[in-house]
């Protein structure tokens, strides 16, 4: 059984939290204070550390972190809530944040939680396969659990999810807590390869198979043998390569480009889109059964706007990265935390990446946030903009209309107006270039 450590001072609190504990499986053991906690590790190690923050002989967190303990989680308890106090907690290393009066029931659910984590065996290289999908949020935790399912598994997995997200992140994490964790993760941006050219980049291709191949060339499926295939924006790939893809899926073999030679596809495949795959199905880009033979497990990623807890935790992490890189201590003042947890963020982790530095590189020493001027300059790049598409237009000429508004929008920065479609910036040229349109980009920027 799991054993619990409770140090509050409150008595009552203690009690009961041990009573709700004991009836979830946990063996407990309470202290009122910091010297009787110690006495009580001394005795038996925790698994779990129920601790609050202010105790009559000192600072919880201190004391928690002068403990150095590994193998022990620790959840955080509290009756002085602020937004400072929950950044530090959680770079303090908490799972999780209680308030007082103790909600009974998310009590139950994080002690439920931190219970089934602690009797799961470990994956083999899956001890950090989390390590680049910060959060804590219910959201990160839900999608975090599934992730543990399937990755064991042989299943094809279909990542549905806003752009900048962290799509990529989640096929890493995947791959990691896999058996194949030791052999090739290659990510494939099927946007960002040329039409022309994808069916040689992911098959290969013989040599003077066409005009230029002068050499073999060994392709993504080859090379990532024995390992996994990460497949971003599915839909920009034509129907015509869906086809050969849902063979290889189905016979586990592909053929070069220029030979009849069969070769075995030790690959898993991981697909992802940003778009809704249903619709992309009725609009005509994503074949129904490639759809069904990908979403053999899919997986929804949350946007930022969903994951409430994890934003000044995320800022917080891109902040002391920048810090760590340059050698600076800046930091967050009070009303850009407040700003930033307050925010939608219709783009996502990728968009509060590129705020955090941006305002890094703007700050002295104290990031104050001048998130009024950030959050304008979003809305009058386009976020906020209505185009008017009759009932009846082809959804090729649709898409035409939307992608040159949006890019005029921007000013012309095809970066910014890629970000803002969720589309690669290849995918916005390679568009650009079928409308004979690339010619009006103002291109003088140095914006790109």
């Amino acid at each position: 059984m799991p054993h619990l450590l409770i140090t509050d001072d409150d008595t009552a609190i203690r009690d009961l939290i041990a009573e709700i504990a004991g009836e979830e499986g946990y063996t407990v053991a309470q202290a009122g204070d910091i010297r009787q906690a110690r006495i009580q590790i001394e005795r038996q190690k925790p698994d779990v550390i129920l601790l609050d923050m202010q105790l009559p002989d000192g600072d919880g967190m201190e004391f928690w972190t002068d403990l150095g303990l590994t193998g022990t989680q620790v959840v955080f308890i509290t009756g002085y809530s602020s937004v400072d106090s929950a950044i530090q907690a959680l770079r303090c290393g908490a799972v999780d944040y209680l308030l007082k009066p103790v909600s009974l029931r998310r009590l139950r659910g994080v002690l439920s939680e931190l219970k089934s984590l602690l009797q799961k065996h470990p994956l083999p290289g899956a001890s950090d396969c989390f390590a680049k999908m910060i959060g804590h949020s219910r959201a990160m935790q839900l999608l975090c659990a599934h992730i543990e399912k399937v990755a064991p598994t042989q299943a094809t997995v279909l990542l549905v999810g806003e752009s900048g997200t962290g799509k990529e992140l989640a096929a890493e994490a995947i791959h990691l807590a896999s058996p194949r964790h030791e052999k090739p993760f290659m990510p494939v941006n099927c946007g960002a390869i040329s039409p022309n050219l994808i069916e040689s980049e992911l098959f290969g291709h013989e040599k003077g198979s066409f005009t230029g191949a002068d050499r073999q060339h060994k392709g993504y499926f080859e090379r990532a043998s024995g390992g996994t295939l990460f497949l971003d924006e599915i839909t920009e790939m034509s129907m015509e390569l869906q086809v050969r893809l849902l063979r290889v899926l189905e016979t586990g073999r592909f053929m070069r480009v220029g030979t009849h030679e069969e070769i075995a596809a030790d690959v898993r495949v991981i697909a992802a889109t940003n778009r809704n795959p249903e619709q992309a199905v009725a609009n005509g880009t994503l074949r129904e059964d490639l759809y069904h033979r990908l979403s053999v497990f899919p997986l929804e990623l949350p946007p930022l706007r969903d994951r409430e807890d994890d934003i000044l935790l995320l800022a917080d992490y891109f902040l002391q990265k920048l810090n760590e890189e340059a050698h600076t201590q800046k930091t967050f003042a009070p009303e850009a935390l407040k700003a930033m947890s307050e925010y939608a963020w219709p783009g996502n982790i990728r968009e509060l990446r590129n705020y955090v530095y941006r305002s890094y590189i703007l700050a002295d020493t104290v990031i104050k946030g001048d998130f009024n001027s950030f959050e304008l300059e979003s809305h009058s790049a386009g976020w906020g903009s209505e185009i008017l598409v009759p009932v009846g237009v082809p959804l090729a000429d649709a898409n035409k209309q939307l992608i040159l508004a949006t890019l005029k929008q921007c000013g012309g920065v095809k970066k910014a107006a890629a970000e803002m479609l969720g589309i690669s910036l290849k995918t916005l040229y390679n568009r650009l270039e079928e409308y004979g349109a690339a010619g009006e980009v103002d291109e003088s920027s140095s914006f790109r």
